[in-house]
């Protein structure tokens, strides 16, 4: 049972799961409660917007998003036994876990997703929308055997699905408010601030989750060199896969600043990303360029992760400011 956790990557699915509730609860919930609207069959008097996916649906979304998320750790490890003998020492396919098994639990967990991602959009009226859940599945299954021995391809492909996880929340409850409040509200208003808002914990996600993969991918040289991967580091060398990580780290932090300085502007958030999200990203960032080994690499990984969890809990920083009103 431990095998197949830590095949299925138990930690980073319960970080999918946080993402998910906190897009919901900490940032879109409160985000609606500051617009007001008029009820056609109310009082007359303004309420606040609500949530209007229903929890069921949510539960069932956040469901099918686990399972293509497990099976696609699942068919990465089955591609990946050579190379990670080589960088890791060790696998879980092919010892822990039969092959064929390992096969057997990727279409478990794909079929279960899609099913689930098509049977949501149906209840939601979208149907077309359960391609997505197609689409990822099967991108996750060309990355593993293909598209990340490419250069940058996969690096991209991972930000961009990362980047997804906090985008599906608004996919789905943007539909099921413009359904309810174009008949109930007396006028409908505009709903693009929910994009806005989780457009930006999306866009921090894939900026930093392609750094973060740039740099797993230098402390995986030496097993991309030996089976011939064309990853960043192999095509471009060591040293400038370095710079372009510092690069990526420094633009980061640039783009935190101005969307802070233009788009918000108050000192709890200044303080919050100074020392939970910059410090991290410069120690990340420092480390990457005077690290000469595997272990310096894999400790920046790991910071670099501490980001991305620091990015998502600035979500219940927006809720605490939204409730209180200090933006």
């Amino acid at each position: 049972m431990k095998a197949l956790f830590d095949l299925i990557r138990w930690q980073n699915l319960l970080i999918v799961i946080l993402t998910m509730l906190l897009m919901r609860y900490a940032v879109i919930e409160p985000v609606l409660s500051k617009v007001s609207i008029v009820l056609r069959q109310g009082s007359g008097a303004e309420t606040p917007m609500m949530l209007q996916f229903s929890l069921f649906n949510f539960i069932l979304l956040v469901a099918a998003t686990v399972c293509i998320t497990a099976g696609g750790y699942v068919i990465n490890d089955y591609f990946d036994i050579k190379t990670d003998l080589i960088n890791k020492g060790k696998v879980i396919v092919g010892t822990s876990i039969p092959r064929r098994q390992a096969m057997m639990l990727h279409n478990i967990f794909n079929l279960t997703g899609v099913a689930l991602g098509f049977y949501i959009s149906w209840r939601s009226g979208y149907l077309w929308l359960g391609v997505m859940f197609l689409i990822v599945s099967g991108l996750l299954y060309f990355y593993s055997a293909s598209y990340k021995r490419q250069f940058l391809i996969g690096n991209i492909i991972v930000a961009l699905l990362t980047a997804m996880v906090p985008l599906l929340v608004s996919f789905y409850e943007w539909p099921a408010l413009y359904k309810y409040y174009t008949v109930n509200a007396v006028a409908m208003p505009e709903l693009n601030f929910i994009f806005y808002w989780i457009g930006g914990f999306a866009f921090f996600a894939f900026i930093t989750t392609l750094t973060r993969e740039i740099i797993k991918d230098i402390e995986d040289f030496e097993g991309d060199v030996a089976y011939g991967r064309n990853t960043l580091p192999v095509i471009t060398g060591i040293f400038t896969a370095k710079i372009i990580s510092v690069i990526l780290i420094a633009l980061t932090i640039v783009l935190l600043y101005i969307t802070w300085y233009f788009y918000l502007f108050d000192k709890v958030t200044l303080i919050y990303m100074s020392g939970a999200v910059v410090l991290p990203l410069l120690y990340a960032s420092i480390t990457v360029f005077r690290s000469t080994g595997r272990k310096e690499m894999h400790l920046a990984s790991r910071m670099m992760k501490i980001v991305m969890l620091s990015g998502i809990s600035y979500s219940v920083v927006v809720k605490i400011l939204l409730t209180w009103n200090l933006f």
